[in-house]
């Protein structure tokens, strides 16, 4: 699975889109697509995947850690090579693939707080080619939000967490499991929580923010608030900024242009998309049924 533009500059190697700009923490996404050649990665912090999405399967020689494999590599093949591993690539043929690099140093600390494993200890070991349906879903739906910009950054960094969470228990040589909590959050810290949503909506709320509201994991505080609120954090804060925009909509004669930056939303098409996908309307739309009602 490929070969990034590490060290390269050719033209051909930059990305057709990169998550780079958008403010994400810990991750970083990328599409590629190239045509026949070769290229070399050596990330020192970072752990990548390569997930396929060739419409024709692109013979692939590749090698890293001191191993070399040759074969076919279709769509939903999956590979991982974790930080400080040299990685070569050759391919024959199109190439179309999503890269996601991770931070280790991010991974750490999920190992940490997460399964309560050593992070020196921690070692991920290297995948040629795999076939992994969570890793696959991860990847498209940060493939998807790369192109939409729909979720947010909660949405995000959630993904991140599950995502890191996955590699440890499935990819690292110790295969640990995490911690089982059940039975969702004590009621004074669930209030607690949809307090600061609420008075925070108009701002960029990280999952880290709202777990350390209550100094515990990212990945265990989204389980926990899942089983209490019956949705993920992320999903509940757009649930909610779409319920302060339906107010103003209503109550003010703010512009849609406001009203979306007062619920957190960084533009108006972000709001209409948004909002026509939770009511079926768009925002104009439905002040307009509001005033003739």
């Amino acid at each position: 699975m490929k070969a990034s533009c590490d060290h390269q500059p050719e033209p051909t190697c930059s990305p057709i889109l990169s998550s780079r700009n958008q403010g994400w923490e810990n991750i970083l996404v990328e599409q590629f697509q190239h045509p026949s050649g070769e290229g070399r990665t050596h990330y020192t912090s970072e752990h990548m995947i390569c997930l396929s999405l060739a419409s024709r399967p692109v013979r692939l020689l590749q090698i890293k850690g001191g191993k070399t494999h040759t074969g076919l590599y279709g769509k939903g093949d999956i590979s991982i090579t974790p930080a400080k591993t040299p990685f070569f690539a050759r391919w024959d043929g199109d190439d179309h693939y999503l890269q996601i690099r991770i931070a280790s140093r991010f991974i750490q600390n999920v190992a940490r707080e997460t399964i309560n494993q050593d992070p020196d200890q921690l070692e991920l070991l290297p995948e040629f080619r795999t076939r992994d349906s969570h890793i696959e879903s991860i990847g498209l739906m940060l493939f998807s939000e790369l192109n939409e910009n729909l979720g947010g950054r909660l949405y995000v960094e959630s993904l991140a967490n599950v995502l890191a969470v996955h590699l440890l228990r499935q990819y690292s040589a110790a295969k640990p499991r995490p911690s089982s909590y059940e039975g969702g959050l004590p009621q004074r810290q669930a209030i607690q929580v949809l307090e600061y949503i609420n008075e925070h909506l108009d701002q960029d709320i990280k999952l880290a923010d709202l777990a350390a509201l209550l100094d515990m994991s990212q990945f265990h505080f989204s389980h926990l608030f899942k089983q209490s609120i019956g949705t993920a954090p992320y999903q509940y804060l757009l649930q909610q900024r779409i319920e302060r925009a339906k107010q103003l909509l209503k109550q003010t004669d703010r512009s849609i242009m406001d009203i979306a930056f007062l619920c957190g939303f960084n533009s108006h098409s972000h709001l209409t998309k948004q909002f026509r996908q939770f009511t079926g309307v768009t925002p104009k739309a439905y002040r307009l049924n509001c005033t003739n009602s």
